[in-house]
């Protein structure tokens, strides 16, 4: 069992894109995973890679002004990190009434649903207790998905393409920008027995490389999609829809209005708590 460093770090004054942020620098120093608190962060690393000089580099390179990080540390002792997972964090999650199950492979008991997708998160986000990912997940049980292409951007554990390759779409491709969690999609497509699954290491330079699609999802953050939301436009026909989600509800006009202007049209918004996820049409 390994041994992880627990980093809890103060950002003041603390926002998601701050925590964003500093969550990317960690990441570039070997730091696995990451828990978003009130605030600040929390991160783990390995016991044998953690080093104190770490955190002077991030915080000569943490590019906003006035933020002050505070870092602290302590040891994690060696332990079995699947049943902290299943103690502390996830637990199976049960969606669309009997629609939808998602547990790991360590869970017993949970119920029979028509979907049952095995997640095996190592730590990472996208087990689909999150709001953002519960709410494209109501949208992907009600559509028609059969023989429709598929994108997920930001894959993080895979579930959403998961689910959609379950649900007859195809092809499905999936794109993750953070190694780590690259790996642990790979590991999921596989586990639920859908190998198919194009899951692709990068962030959205790889679109250029893709055909377009018919559904496109994007489960990131505000100023992430707000960056690239042009590249998605290109990937979407006449017809296309597109899900976004990862921002809070007041941020959904900004996301509109900026998709006004590259031809998408909001269709409708579901929000959850404070969350969003807005579902576009490419009109033009």
């Amino acid at each position: 069992m390994n041994d992880y460093r627990k980093v809890t770090i103060k950002v003041d004054p603390c926002s998601e894109v701050a925590t964003d942020i500093l969550a990317a620098l960690l990441a570039d120093e070997g730091y696995e995973s990451f828990v978003a608190e009130d605030d600040g962060l929390t991160a783990y690393i390995k016991a044998e890679l953690f080093t104190t000089d770490t955190f002077g580099r991030v915080a000569e390179e943490y590019p906003i002004d006035d933020v002050i990080l505070t870092f602290n540390h302590e040891l994690v002792e060696g332990r079995d990190w699947n049943h902290e997972w299943e103690k502390n964090y996830f637990q199976p999650i049960v969606i669309g009434g009997d629609k939808c199950v998602i547990h790991s492979s360590f869970h017993t008991g949970y119920p029979e649903c028509q979907y049952d997708i095995v997640i095996d998160p190592k730590m990472a986000f996208g087990t689909g207790h999150h709001s953002t990912t519960s709410l494209i997940i109501g949208h992907l049980l009600e559509l028609d998905l059969q023989a429709r292409s598929l994108l997920d951007m930001g894959t993080g554990t895979g579930i959403l393409a998961i689910l959609a390759a379950m649900r007859g779409a195809s092809p499905v491709f999936a794109i993750e920008i953070d190694p780590m969690a690259h790996i642990n999609a790979v590991e999921n497509v596989a586990a639920n027995g859908h190998p198919e699954i194009d899951v692709r290491l990068g962030d959205a330079s790889l679109l250029a490389d893709l055909p377009k699609v018919d559904i496109m999802l994007a489960n990131i953050n505000r100023n992430i999609i707000l960056a690239d939301l042009d590249r998605y436009a290109r990937v979407l026909h006449p017809g296309s829809l597109l899900f976004l989600s990862g921002f809070y509800t007041a941020d959904a006009s900004i996301l509109a209005e900026k998709a006004a202007t590259l031809g998408l049209e909001v269709k409708s918004q579901r929000e959850l708590n404070d969350w969003c996820c807005l579902q576009l049409e490419m009109k033009k």
